[in-house]
Order: structure tokens, then C-alpha cells, then sequence
């Protein structure tokens, strides 16, 4: 299984904002120059964020984007399940799986279960708040520097 870059990088623009988006909302313009992102592929990921409410946006001059939510009550699971889709190594461990007509002579069936179990027990199990105070920790206090 690989993340993809946008999965990626939702998860650097939601750092960005729970970082840098405490007092005031914050620009795509600015979070894309931060992390030196395409503000368009920004723009396509934000969306997705703010119809699924974990973004709120800010119209005006000083508008921009807010968490919807505190930065604890936020998993990466959430966040790249929601860019990625399922985070199931194959497709017969997944929430809704393919039949497979080898599923009751499968030796490798019990390894992608686990494998899916420890993926979900990681990811469900760190907060954006986590990463937060890891990007923190990173970049010296900073928070303003790549991801």
C-alpha cells in the first residue's frame, strides 16, 4: 500500500492550518507557498476537506480556511481515508469486500488482515494534534517550515 500525494499533503495542509490557523484563517496562497505546493492541487484537496466539514471557510479579504474541529478530535485515518478511500492492503480485507473464491484456502488472508489491523490501530491512533506537536518539534517550535 502507498499514500498518495494526496493523501500526503492533506495531511500537511491540515497540519498547516491547525499550526498557523489559531488566530485568523488561513490562504491557500499562503499555505501553498509555505509548503511549497501547487495552490490548484491545494484548491482541489481543500474542497474535499471542507465538504466533508473538517475545514471551515472564511470568505473576505482576510478569509481563508479554519479547522472545524480542535486538531485531537481529528485521526490521519480520517483524514486519508477520506483522500485515499479504503487503507486495506488488498481488496478481500477490506469494509466492503470483493468476493474472492479463494478467501477459505488462503494462507496470505490472515497475514492482510493483520496487515490491515496494524495500518488502521496506526492510523486511528494518531491525532492530528500528534502531528502537530511532531511538526513542532521538527522545525524547532517554528511550525512555519516543510512538512
Amino acid at each position: 500500500m502507498k499514500i498518495s500525494t494526496r493523501g500526503r499533503y492533506a495531511l500537511r495542509l491540515m497540519i498547516d492550518i491547525a499550526i498557523n490557523g489559531t488566530e485568523r484563517p488561513v490562504s491557500i496562497k499562503d499555505i501553498a507557498k509555505r509548503q511549497d505546493i501547487s495552490d490548484k492541487y491545494l484548491e482541489q484537496i481543500i474542497s474535499a476537506l471542507n465538504s466533508a466539514g473538517f475545514v471551515r471557510s472564511v470568505r473576505g479579504a482576510q478569509g481563508g480556511y479554519t479547522l472545524a474541529l480542535k486538531p485531537e478530535e481529528y485521526t490521519a485515518g480520517m483524514i486519508l481515508r477520506l483522500t485515499e478511500g479504503s487503507l486495506a492492503p488488498v481488496p478481500c480485507v477490506d469494509e466492503c469486500p470483493s468476493p474472492c473464491d479463494k478467501i477459505d484456502n488462503c494462507a496470505t488472508s490472515e497475514l492482510w488482515a493483520r496487515l490491515g489491523r496494524a495500518i488502521n490501530g496506526v492510523v486511528d491512533n494518531i491525532t492530528l494534534a500528534d502531528l502537530v506537536g511532531w511538526q513542532k518539534a521538527a522545525s524547532g517550535e517554528g511550525g512555519s517550515e516543510h512538512l
